[in-house]
């Protein structure tokens, strides 16, 4: 079986009837989104929240019952991946451009179950993708500017069409040689006017389910 649809499967296996869901976004979540319909299919009844138009989609496709974030009082759990995972359990997310959804959903979830194959395993964040940033699109050549005296080179995600968020903002992926302390780098980025959001999710994950070839393995945090 494919490593991150085992992984995606293992944790849909943690969801229980009644529960509120956070509905990820990403090809691995996808694998989750499809494993949750049959469960649906199969008597189970929950909530799903989705943090993107695309995985609202995909979930209506599949039959699951969608309510706003706003009319809920929190979410029981949340499956999503991650384009890296550092040893602490810091993630970097977001290259498919729905960070700013993804975490808000993460902050209001009890449980944040990430999955990913052991390809997105890193020692330190930033050695293997670009973070993304999520930022306004009046000025965000001088928030670009301002990105880059932190140390990165900042590139406009889908240059020429640039691409846009479903809130309506751009994403820059912004390539460090690596990110030491992604707690204070969050704070330098959320303190530049025009950024909306960064992909840092840091002690956001409460689990970790990593696919590898010798089978599915859960981190949990401390």
């Amino acid at each position: 079986m494919d490593k991150k649809r085992a992984a995606a499967e293992e944790a849909v296996k943690l969801i229980e009837d009644g529960m509120t869901v956070g509905l990820g976004t990403g090809s691995t979540a996808n694998y989750a989104i499809e494993a949750i319909g049959r469960r649906v299919a199969g008597g189970m009844r929950i909530k799903g929240v989705a943090t993107s138009k695309s995985t609202e989609a995909l979930a209506r496709k599949q039959g699951i019952p969608l309510v706003d974030l706003n009319e809920v009082e929190i979410i029981d759990m949340t499956i999503d991946g991650a384009d890296e995972v550092d040893p602490f359990m810091n993630l970097i997310k977001g290259m498919g451009g729905a960070l700013l959804r993804e975490k808000v959903v993460a902050f209001a979830s009890v449980e944040e179950v990430i999955v990913v194959d052991d390809s997105k395993l890193v020692r330190t964040l930033g050695t293997k993708s670009p973070l993304p940033v999520e930022v306004a699109q009046f000025g965000h050549r001088k928030t670009k500017s301002a990105m880059e005296s932190l140390g990165c080179t900042a590139n406009l995600k889908g240059e020429g069409r640039p691409f846009v968020t479903d809130n309506g903002n751009y994403v820059y992926e912004c390539r460090f040689a690596r990110i030491d302390d992604p707690e204070l780098l969050e704070a330098e980025l959320h303190l530049i006017p025009g950024v909306v959001e960064s992909g840092l999710f840091v002690d956001l994950a409460t689990k970790v389910i990593i696919g590898t070839d010798g089978g599915v393995e859960t981190r949990k945090k401390n």
